[in-house]
């Protein structure tokens, strides 16, 4: 069985006449994103030439054809986009490491027993019981003898100097800052 398609000379006549006008309405649609606006121009010919009948219509033009075709075309490229996880390209890939990898791990445990080490000892020891031995600050407050304010001092002038030894290090905004890296053994 063989499918009717239109006449090559009634698709150049449309290209030529609606194809411009076509692509600026769907550069709207897309965001201005050239590529997939000319990928659904595209598709839109395609379907007009697999529609001959659309041409035998009574329009006075084809553009509302075709921009409704191609409205409904963006529409169902978009709602496929949003159904499915959003792709990440290679280059992210390249540089992300690799769970598996205790190297990058092992790294940045050493940047962090190096920066802990030069800490005083009154901010080293509020850390460590902090953020090692997972006390709370009124724990460690009793543990040190020493008051809860001055362990909230210390430990936030700590976290301040670890901040500018350990590389890649940015504090959270609410609550206490932790570095990002593996904590010593």
């Amino acid at each position: 069985m063989t499918t009717a398609t239109t006449e090559e000379r009634h698709l150049e006549d449309l290209q030529r006449d609606h194809g411009p006008a076509l692509l600026s309405f769907l550069l709207g649609l897309t965001y201005g994103d050239r590529q997939r606006a000319e990928d659904l121009a595209q598709e839109t010919l395609v379907r007009a030439w697999l529609h001959p009948e659309a041409f035998e219509g009574p329009y006075e033009s084809m553009r509302p054809w075709l921009f409704t075709v191609a409205r409904r075309l963006a529409i169902d490229a978009r709602r496929s986009r949003l159904a499915r996880p959003a792709e990440i390209g290679d280059g992210v890939l390249a540089v992300t490491p690799d769970p598996a990898d205790a190297t990058a791990s092992a790294e940045a445990a050493l940047d962090v027993r190096a920066a802990v080490r030069e800490l005083s000892p009154e901010h080293r020891e509020v850390l460590v019981r902090i953020y090692f031995h997972g006390l709370t600050v009124n724990e460690a407050a009793v543990d040190l003898g020493i008051p809860a304010g001055t362990v909230k001092s210390r430990s936030h002038y700590a976290l301040r100097q670890l901040g500018r030894s350990l590389p890649g290090y940015r504090p959270r905004r609410a609550g206490v800052a932790r570095p990002r890296a593996a904590a010593p053994q």
